[in-house]
């Protein structure tokens, strides 16, 4: 039964991180297919502590969880191997990353290295990776500096996610709490590889909180969602460098609530750009992207069927987008029109305990 499915090609085994502190026993595997829109359970770890980010290694061999704790229970990043032929993960090891909260992780193209971005702690952190897939202790952790002008969630730095460049020189570092996507060169064969980019951060509108990149399949442009202003940066890229062409609402113009927008992402194909939106409005807003100048036009809205779309992932045929709804327990699967990027509801969910991050492994 594992042969065949590792060996039929609309399958993919699906990867969820999770709070647990509502029963969930922290990362869990399913195998979904691209064809029909199911996933069925497969395995799940019995106790890492609140994996709520999750990364593939590019060798598929290997996957990395942050565990968003803090204070009395130091915050760890955990290695683990994943048998693609049992689809079961085993703890390799843990490693401390050096600031509360971490929300975020990231491996470098090459296997070598993984970025965490620690929430809490306002920091980021690197670590060396052994051929066995093992973390070493971080070998560089650079803490930001800085505030904004929510008084109350931008007291002070707080870097949201590490994102690597479309070639992986550069690394990217959205800060919520200084408004700021900071840049960093990303020297490989370094000990140390981060340093400032020569053009080392862009600013975002006071208040807007920045959160999450990505990058568009043509690498020429970027997109950034802000949380707390409910938009979309949209940007030129080019070598390091973010140059703004757009900011966007991901809320109808008489949306009067709180925004709380948390993730964003482009079909595979890049002519659809889609944000998820928590709070009053739990839904996915839904932009076609113009090829030649990266601009982001609204198409319309999706409601996850849940509350607080906390992360979503396209599949790689761009049939599905999969939706993890952290407060109401529930993974739901909508089909992608790729012609009008339009989302349809077909009936199929996931239970599970407070879904934070959704990965998919070939």
């Amino acid at each position: 039964m594992f042969l065949s499915f590792c060996c039929s090609a609309q399958d993919y085994y699906l990867l969820v991180g999770t709070y647990t502190q509502k029963g969930s026993k922290g990362i869990y595997v399913y195998r979904f297919n691209t064809t029909t829109g199911k996933a069925e359970w497969v395995s799940n770890t019995d106790s890492a502590a609140n994996p709520s980010f999750i990364a593939i290694a590019p060798d598929k061999k290997h996957i990395y969880a942050v565990s968003e704790t803090g204070g009395k229970n130091p915050s760890k990043v955990s290695s683990y191997a994943f048998d693609k032929s049992t689809g079961k993960l085993s703890l390799v090891n843990q490693q401390l990353t050096g600031g509360d909260g971490p929300c975020h992780v990231a491996v470098s193209k090459n296997n070598k290295w993984v970025t965490v971005a620690n929430y809490g702690g306002g920091s980021l952190a690197v670590f060396p990776v052994n051929n066995d897939g093992s973390l070493n202790p971080f070998s560089q952790s650079i803490q930001h500096e800085g505030s904004s002008v929510n008084k109350q969630r931008q007291e002070k730095p707080h870097v949201h996610e590490t994102v690597f460049s479309p070639t992986g020189d550069y690394l990217f570092a959205p800060d919520l709490g200084t408004d700021k996507v900071v840049v960093y060169k990303f020297n490989t064969s370094a000990a140390k590889p981060l340093s400032p980019a020569p053009t080392p951060f862009v600013q975002v509108n006071p208040g807007n909180g920045p959160r999450h990149i990505t990058f568009h399949p043509n690498g020429k442009f970027a997109y950034v969602i802000e949380e707390m202003s409910g938009t979309v940066g949209a940007y030129n890229y080019s070598n390091g460098k973010l140059t703004s062409i757009q900011t966007i609402a991901t809320h109808p113009a008489d949306f009067k609530g709180q925004p709380g927008s948390a993730e964003v992402d482009l079909s595979p194909d890049g002519k659809f750009l889609y944000a998820s939106n928590r709070g009053q409005e739990n839904n996915i807003a839904i932009f076609s992207v113009n090829p030649a100048n990266g601009k982001l036009q609204l198409k319309g809205y999706q409601s996850t069927l849940g509350k607080a779309p906390r992360h979503f992932i396209i599949d790689p045929s761009g049939n599905y987008l999969l939706a993890a709804n952290q407060d109401s327990d529930n993974i739901v699967i909508f089909k992608r029109n790729k012609q009008t990027g339009m989302l349809q509801e077909t009936g199929e969910q996931i239970k599970v305990s407070m879904p934070v991050c959704l990965q998919l492994l070939k």
